[in-house]
C-alpha cells in the first residue's frame, strides 16, 4: 500500500484489512473520527504511538499536550500544515513494512 492507496481508502467505510493500530488511527483521523483516533493510541506506549498522540493534541489546538508527546516521541513539534503533517506520518509508517 501506498500514500495515494491509503487516501483513496478513506471513501470506505472500513479501513483497510491488516494495517497497524497506528495507521488505524491515523486513517480514523483521515476520516474526521479525531475522538476514536485518539482512542486507538492513548493507551500504546512506543514512540510512534507518541508521534501519532502528539500530532492528535497538535489538531485539537492543545499545544502544550503536544509538546509533551512530541517530546516523548523524540520528535520536534512541527512547522508544517497538519494536513502535511498527517501525510507525512502516514508515508513513514507505510515505508516501515
Amino acid at each position: 500500500m501506498n500514500i495515494n492507496d491509503f487516501i483513496t481508502s478513506l471513501s470506505q467505510d472500513k479501513a483497510p484489512a491488516g494495517i497497524s493500530s497506528y495507521l488505524q488511527s491515523l486513517w480514523l483521523d483521515g476520516k474526521g473520527n479525531w475522538e476514536a483516533a485518539h482512542t486507538v493510541v492513548q493507551d500504546l506506549e512506543d514512540k510512534t504511538a507518541a508521534w501519532i498522540h502528539a500530532y492528535l493534541h497538535r489538531k485539537e489546538g492543545d499545544n502544550g499536550n503536544a509538546r509533551y508527546w512530541y517530546n516523548r516521541a523524540d520528535k520536534e513539534m512541527p512547522q508544517v500544515s497538519l494536513d502535511e503533517e498527517w501525510k507525512g506520518i502516514v508515508k513513514a509508517l507505510l515505508e516501515m513494512k
